[in-house]
């Protein structure tokens, strides 16, 4: 099984461990795509002269960050010698508070290390023992001479992606933004479920249920730790949705066009 996640702004403040290494990662068919999407956002956020800065203004409306935020830069500007973390400590918020990986049974915690992967404007994807510094670069960012990150993925990412998934299921779910960086397609589409998330409470006149925006990632990531614990392997999208109801999800399959993912509402009545 792959499991998709989508990443998260908050981050650790520092790695702890050595410099960037682009070879070391996973996905390694991706090098040469992350390469030029560090160099473009290094680039940007240190500018011509990294003595004299970048053009501020400029760098943070390519990244779609406020002013508030300028020290983001300073940061991006040092990513290629900065210390590095595993993903999955990296990454903090909402999704990750949920999974809680550190606290995972040892056996969970394996299958976490096989099964997960973790979106990226920068990165593009990878998995949560890939070592990388903390950074700044969410989807929606327009870098020189790159473009617009949600199209230079959809571009690059498809290969690697099908080679991960192998012939197994996969767990889609990853954010709007980054759930159209690849779309799988054919056979594979079949294998695949995405994921949203409904709360229902009760009204005077009846449940109601309603889509969840920021606390769907807390139920994301209780979803996921809960199949990591259960030991789930399964074999098929059958078997993926028939573990997720093991769990005690209530889950609803929605109907969907030939050759698309297969789309099912989970519904939760605690956020």
């Amino acid at each position: 099984m792959l499991i998709l996640l989508p990443p998260s702004e908050g981050k650790a403040d520092a790695g702890t461990g050595r410099r960037l290494d682009l070879a070391r990662l996973s996905l390694p068919e991706l090098t040469d795509a992350r390469a030029r999407v560090l160099a473009a956002l290094v680039g940007l956020c240190a500018g011509p002269d990294e003595a004299a800065g970048p053009d501020e203004a400029a760098a943070l409306a390519a990244l779609g960050l406020t002013p508030g935020l300028a020290g983001e830069l300073r940061r991006n500007a040092r990513l290629e010698r900065a210390a590095t973390a595993e993903a999955g400590r990296l990454y903090t918020g909402v999704l990750y508070e949920a999974l809680d990986l550190a606290t995972l049974p040892p056996a969970a915690q394996r299958a976490a290390r096989r099964s997960v992967l973790i979106s990226s404007g920068l990165w593009g994807a990878v998995r949560l023992t890939d070592r990388v510094p903390p950074y700044r670069c969410p989807i929606g960012a327009r870098l020189p001479g790159v473009g617009a990150l949600s199209a230079y993925w959809r571009r690059e990412l498809g290969p690697a992606l099908e080679t991960a998934a192998g012939r197994g299921p996969v767990l889609d779910l990853r954010s709007g933004a980054y759930a159209a960086t690849w779309t799988p397609r054919g056979e594979l589409a079949g294998r695949t479920v995405t994921v949203r998330v409904l709360h229902e409470r009760d009204t005077p006149s009846g449940p109601v249920r309603t889509v969840v925006s920021h606390f769907n990632k807390a139920t994301k990531g209780r979803l996921v730790r809960d199949l990591l614990t259960a030991g789930a392997r399964p074999r098929t999208a059958d078997g993926l949705v028939a573990a997720l109801r093991e769990a005690k999800y209530t889950v609803l399959e929605q109907p969907v066009a030939a050759g698309r993912p297969r789309a099912v509402d989970v519904v939760v009545t605690q956020l």
